[in-house]
């Protein structure tokens, strides 16, 4: 009879991944989790497989690391190390002859792109066969590994949703943007794994980097300098200039395959432009590719405390105008992301959820990334836990010291312990709906938030106390120096007048802004009062620019009197200069006590948000895979002038490529427009609409979720 002859090898792509939960993804290779067994079938010509005539021994390859594994006919897959055992085969005397052969990994073998050979040793000859490569993810269904997450449910959100919601806006005007994760989309995952390759880590040290990829930790700290493009060939070009040209406005991407794929196609240049929720959506996208459970989160009043004294300095003149006198800033929000996975390195008690940051504002370790940071240590205030607690601690918990100032001179001081942290969010886990989760970084002490103030779009008002003349700023290059510190560090009540300011609705672009000033005087005496009102326009992550409306009068109030003064900003007075999403404005009052020189002042940072896109399904309760299907997208003008601008629709596993249309409209003219889409993947999706007008140059969003049942 003839000898043992390897003729194929059945990598089984579809049943392995099926079981594997890889299914969807889209790579060149078979796509595997590591610590689960997968199968391979050998189909051989001639005599039966004799063991004792010949070896079989399977060779695992990632870069220099290699691992010989010899098939066993007896034996157990294993959690702890790469194992070969040859399965029962079923003899067929008419088909063709195969083996069957159960492969396992290790829990802890690294992530990567691996090339399985097979080895054939006979008395008289040696036979290798190049049988493909595989893709080994993380698994964070198998307790072994270091991202197990318990529940079922959470994992089906954090790693294999692709739907993402983005929060984004003021804590009292929250808006929510969608984003695709596109982790399904085509070639997404092999972009992912390349970005691994392209770090400086790999190409110092290509050995020591592929050990170290076992470790999520690592993994992690690698990504989030590779999503910014600061210090290595990474993804993303931050801007925050309000100058996009050559580039992509931030606010008009709304999904990772667009970025991720030109990022790709460029030999690896930076994509123009990202902030803040741009980066951590591409991280997000990459870290649940590789298996690591991930959600977006959002810090509404992110402290940037640059010199790391825990304290935010903000100034006002008296009239109201906020200056920028300081380096440390204010964010209105900041977008993050939290991978879920164990912390060995830092002891018992931190494993779990981990803050990871890669937009570029500090250097950690001498590269712009931030984290690793336990979500427990920020809670706890473990400052000495790697990697970063003490910037993510200030970010949520740093005090703001108010000063209002004249000539150099400090005129009146407070602090407000409340307003940083003010709300931690992410999406809910199977909803489009925000989810808060403050109380997991900041205990009721320092939670003491102004939620009740929340509730509505109130203004928070924070109260000075008349403070020496004599105490003086001293600008000495970028840092500052105080002779005056006040008395206690909490906001010093005035005694004789309190002021606050009150939205009357959340503002809306093309609509004018209506608030109310609220002044009362604590006095049995009359007064007269100077009112100074200042509404400056601002970017979300730096102090405010110029003044674009101010009124001052003066006020006769009598005593123990409660005034209220309306107010009406038109829209030709904030019209928009640069293409944005949501404008964000910083309003101030100043009351200043003509008598007594005393001042208070209340400020509200808001949001004028843009009208929004609605999306209507013609069919939705019966949406079936591969069934054609009708969506429309419905838009009303709300200017009194005709806008004109791009409609694109987007939905992965939907549409193959975007729909995109030139549009002109009518004032108060409603538009409806058809797109034709074909399902291609079951389950939860999610079509996107972005329409971008010229002038006034606003950007509208609109999305619908859609379950489309499986055939």
């Amino acid at each position: 009879m003839d000898e043992f002859k390897v003729r194929t090898v059945d990598l089984q792509q579809v049943q392995n991944q099926t079981r594997h939960k890889t299914d969807g993804l889209s790579s060149s290779t078979l796509v595997l989790r590591r610590g689960q067994a997968f199968t391979v079938t050998i189909n051989y010509d001639g005599r039966p497989f004799d063991p004792l005539k010949e070896k079989l021994i399977f060779r695992i390859v990632l870069g220099p690391i290699a691992v010989e594994v010899p098939v066993s006919r007896f034996g157990q897959p294993s959690l702890t190390q790469w194992t070969a055992v040859l399965e029962r085969s079923v003899p067929n005397p008419t088909g063709p002859r195969a083996l069957s052969v159960t492969l396992s990994s290790p829990a802890t073998a690294s992530i990567g792109v691996y090339t399985l050979q097979l080895r054939v040793e006979a008395r008289l000859s040696v036979k290798t066969h190049l049988l493909g490569q595989f893709t080994l993810l993380c698994n964070p269904w198998c307790e072994a590994d270091s991202v197990f997450l318990q529940s079922e449910d959470l994992r089906t959100e954090y790693v294999k949703s692709d739907i993402g919601l983005l929060f984004k806006g003021s804590p009292g005007n929250i808006v929510s943007r969608p984003w695709s994760f596109d982790q399904y989309e085509k070639g997404i995952l092999d972009i992912c794994m390349k970005l691994l390759q392209v770090s400086p880590q790999y190409q110092a040290d290509m050995g020591k980097d592929l050990l170290n990829r076992s470790n999520p930790v690592y993994i992690g700290r690698v990504i989030s300098a590779m999503v910014n493009s600061n210090d290595d060939k990474g993804v993303l070009m931050g801007n925050w200039s309000g100058d996009y040209s050559g580039g992509v406005n931030p606010s008009q991407w709304s999904g990772s395959a667009d970025i991720l794929r030109m990022w790709a196609a460029t030999q690896f240049s930076p994509v123009k432009y990202g902030q803040c929720w741009v980066f951590a959506a591409v991280m997000c996208t990459v870290m649940r590719a590789l298996g690591i459970p991930t959600r977006v989160v959002t810090n509404f009043n992110s402290a940037h405390d640059t010199d790391g004294n825990m304290t935010i300095e903000e100034y006002y003149n008296e009239k109201g105008e906020k200056l920028s006198m300081s380096r440390d800033s204010i964010w209105n929000f900041h977008v993050w992301v939290e991978s879920w996975m164990k912390r060995p390195d830092l002891g018992r008690g931190y494993d779990g959820w981990q803050v990871l940051d890669p937009t570029p504002q500090e250097m950690s370790a001498g590269m712009f990334r931030c984290g690793p940071a336990a979500v427990t240590a920020i809670y706890e205030r473990r400052v000495d836990a790697q990697y970063d607690v003490p910037f993510v601690y200030a970010e949520v918990n740093a005090d703001v010291r108010t000063m209002i100032v004249r000539n150099g001179r400090v005129l009146s001081t407070s602090v407000d312990k409340r307003r940083v942290g003010a709300l931690i969010s992410t999406k809910r886990p199977g909803s489009m709906s925000m989810q808060d989760i403050t109380s997991e970084y900041k205990t009721e002490e320092d939670e003491n938030t102004y939620r009740g103030s929340m509730a509505g779009v109130t203004g928070r008002s924070t109260t000075f106390r008349c403070e020496p003349q004599s105490d003086r700023i001293m600008v000495t290059g970028r840092s500052i120096t105080f002779s005056c510190e006040p008395q206690s560090d909490r906001i010093m009540a005035s005694k004789g007048v309190e002021v606050s300011l009150q939205l009357l609705k959340a503002p809306v672009v093309g609509e004018n802004i209506s608030f109310n000033i609220i002044i009362t005087n604590n006095d049995a005496a009359p007064k007269l009062l100077r009112k100074h009102v200042n509404a400056q326009n601002k970017e979300y992550n730096r102090n405010p620019t110029e003044t674009f409306w101010e009124a001052h009068d003066d006020i006769k109030i009598g005593p123990k009197e409660t005034v209220t003064i309306k107010h009406e900003i038109s829209f030709k007075h904030y019209m928009l200069k640069e293409t944005e999403e949501d404008s964000l404005v910083n309003l101030a009052v100043v009351i200043e006590d003509v008598k007594s020189q005393e001042r208070v002042l209340a400020s509200e940072e808001f949001i004028i948000r843009s009208p929004s896109l609605d999306i209507q399904i013609q069919n939705e309760v019966s949406v079936i895979i591969n069934t054609p299907q009708v969506a429309t997208v419905i838009f009303t003008n709300p200017f009194n002038v005709a806008v004109s601008g791009e409609l694109t629709v987007s939905g992965s596993g939907l549409l193959e490529e975007k729909a995109q249309m030139r549009l002109t409209i009518q004032p108060r003219e409603t538009i409806k427009k058809r797109v034709n889409f074909t399902p291609r993947m079951a389950g939860a999706r999610m079509l996107s609409a972005n329409l971008v007008l010229e002038n006034p140059p606003t950007i509208m969003h609109g999305f619908k979720t859609i379950n489309v049942q499986a055939s």
